[in-house]
């Protein structure tokens, strides 16, 4: 078992990450073949529960894109589960303190280092689960967000914790939390500084930074700033933008 999200980053490369709201294991299939480096299911807002984000995945395996899952919250039940069924991959939203983040770590990681149970019954590959056992608390990646003035505050601590291999930033939470609309394409200075502190606090860890953008073109901004992974959109975004176009188009 290889991750390669976590190989790019031991190398300073930045990955690009599609992110599926559509529970469909097609969509995931499609979006699988686009170039992306990894794919995320969206299990906090996206249409997905558990056996859609399974299909999603079975999509997925037939192309060389890492399988991750933003979890719905910081819960050890589902975060077992997810990783049980193949994720590579957390992405753990509103962790706002060092406690949160541990909380979140132990979650993903066999003992000694966790509390994660055993049971991969698909990430195992029905029946070679002792390999897998062998590599996952090194090959998982863990990826709480950064989304709130309070994690802000906290967060040194929270890149303190053992275990965290990225973190990613949600605009549009982060902009409520201080008192802006919700958007992904944010251009505002004292947005701006959250970012470069983070960018600052995280490459003295060797902690890789992601973030979720509206366009391809403020993402290919983002890698150029520092960030190592981009969401673009998400596939029901992508759809209807392109729809759009076309009719557009069509009708003249």
């Amino acid at each position: 078992m290889v991750n390669k999200v976590k190989d790019a980053w031991a190398q300073g490369r930045a990955v690009v990450n599609a992110w599926l709201a559509i529970p469909s294991g097609y969509s995931a299939e499609v979006m699988a073949q686009a170039g992306f480096d990894s794919v995320t299911v969206d299990m906090q807002h996206g249409v997905q529960d558990y056996l859609s984000m399974v299909a999603c995945f079975q999509g997925m395996q037939p192309h060389p894109v890492t399988p991750m899952v933003r979890v719905p919250w910081n819960e050890p039940g589902i975060i077992g589960k997810v990783l049980d069924a193949g994720a590579m991959g957390v992405i753990c939203p509103m962790v706002n303190s060092a406690a949160e983040a541990k909380q979140l770590v132990s979650a993903c990681r066999y003992p000694p280092e966790g509390t994660r149970s055993f049971g991969p019954i698909r990430a195992g590959i029905y029946g070679e689960a002792g390999a897998y056992f062998d590599t996952a608390n090194k090959d998982i990646a863990v990826i709480p967000m950064i989304e709130t003035k309070e994690a802000v505050d906290n967060l040194e601590s929270i890149l303190d914790v053992p275990g965290i291999d990225g973190v990613y930033i949600g605009p549009s939470d982060l902009g409520l939390s201080y008192g802006l609309a919700p958007k992904l394409d944010r251009e505002e200075p004292e947005i701006m500084k959250i970012y470069e502190r983070v960018l600052s606090e995280c490459g003295k860890r060797n902690i890789a930074v992601g973030l979720h953008n509206g366009t391809a073109a403020y993402a290919k901004k983002m890698i150029g700033m520092g960030f190592k992974l981009t969401t673009i959109s998400n596939d029901s975004g992508i759809l209807l933008v392109a729809a759009k176009a076309a009719v557009a188009t069509a009708k003249g």
